[in-house]
C-alpha cells in the first residue's frame, strides 16, 4: 500500500526526474568529453519522442509530418552537440527552444507567399536567430522590449517584424477550418469578423507620421516618458537638461501632436 503511494506522489515524481536529469547529463558528459558515439545515440533516442511532439504543433501547415520530424530530429542533434554540460539548467530547457527554432528555419527556408521587403525578411531572420539565443540564455521567451533593445531597434519594428514573419505561407479560404471537424467547414465562416487589430495598425502608422513632425530631441523625450516609463528627473539626466525643461519639451510635443492629429483628421 504504501510502494503504491509514493509511486504517485508529487516527491516520487520529483525525485524520478532528478534521476532523468541525473542520467542525462552524464550521457552528454560522456558524449563531449570522451566522444562516446553510444551516448549520442542514446540521448536521441531519449529525446526523439520530444521532438516528434514538437514537431506535430506544426501539423496542417501543408507539410507532411514525417519531413517535420526530421526537421525536428535535426534540431534535436544539433541542441546535443551545442548543449554546453557545465550548464545548470536540464537539457530540455536548451533542447526545445533549439527544435523549434529549426522548425522555424524550415518554415523560413520554404520561401515567401507574400512579397515582404528584403529588410524585413532579413529582421524576421534575426528575430529568429535573436529569440532562440536569448530563450536558451535566459531560460525563458523574450520580450518585445527586449528584443528591440538586442537587436537596435524599436518595439514597433520587432512587432512588424513578427508580423511580416506570418507572410511565410498563403492558405486557401476553400481549405477546411480543421481538418478535425466533421462539418468540414470553410475558412471563411470563421474569419468573417471585425478585427481590432487593423484599426491599431492604422492608428500606429498615423502616429508615426504625426512622430514625423516633432524634433529629434522631443521624440527622445517622448519614448523615455512613455515607452521605457522613466521619469522627468531621470530624462533630464539622461539627455542632459534639467527637469522644467524636459516637462516643457513633453507639454509642447503632446500640444504639438494635438494639432497635428485635428489638422489630419479633417484632411
Amino acid at each position: 500500500m504504501n510502494s503504491d503511494w509514493s509511486a504517485q506522489s508529487p516527491v516520487a515524481k520529483s525525485d524520478d526526474r532528478t534521476a532523468r536529469i541525473r542520467a542525462d547529463r552524464r550521457l552528454l558528459a560522456r558524449y563531449h568529453r570522451d566522444g562516446d558515439q553510444a551516448a549520442r545515440a542514446a540521448l536521441v533516442e531519449r529525446f526523439l519522442p520530444l521532438a516528434r511532439q514538437l514537431a506535430r504543433r506544426y501539423e496542417g501547415t501543408g507539410e507532411p509530418l514525417d519531413d517535420l520530424v526530421q526537421v525536428a530530429s535535426v534540431g534535436l542533434l544539433k541542441a546535443i552537440d551545442r548543449f554546453d554540460v557545465d550548464r545548470t539548467t536540464a537539457f530540455s530547457s536548451f533542447a526545445v527552444p533549439t527544435i523549434l527554432g529549426e522548425l522555424r528555419r524550415h518554415f523560413r527556408d520554404k520561401g515567401w507567399s507574400v512579397r515582404v521587403p528584403r529588410d524585413l525578411q532579413e529582421l524576421v531572420m534575426r528575430l529568429d536567430n535573436v529569440t532562440d539565443e536569448l530563450t536558451r540564455a535566459n531560460g525563458h521567451a523574450p520580450t518585445v522590449d527586449e528584443l528591440a533593445r538586442y537587436l537596435g531597434v524599436t518595439a514597433e519594428r520587432v512587432l512588424e517584424g513578427r508580423a511580416a514573419a506570418g507572410a511565410h505561407r498563403a492558405l486557401s479560404f476553400d481549405r477546411p477550418a480543421d481538418d478535425g471537424d466533421d462539418d468540414g467547414s470553410a475558412a471563411p465562416v470563421s474569419i468573417g469578423v471585425d478585427e481590432p487589430g487593423y484599426g491599431r495598425a492604422e492608428d500606429a502608422a498615423t502616429f508615426g507620421v504625426l512622430l514625423g513632425g516633432l524634433g529629434d530631441r522631443e521624440r527622445e523625450v517622448l519614448r523615455l516618458r512613455f515607452i521605457e516609463d522613466l521619469t522627468q528627473t531621470e530624462i533630464g539626466e539622461r539627455v542632459g537638461v534639467s527637469q522644467m525643461h524636459v516637462s516643457r519639451l513633453i507639454r509642447h510635443a503632446l500640444a504639438q501632436l494635438r494639432e497635428s492629429a485635428q489638422l489630419h483628421a479633417a484632411a
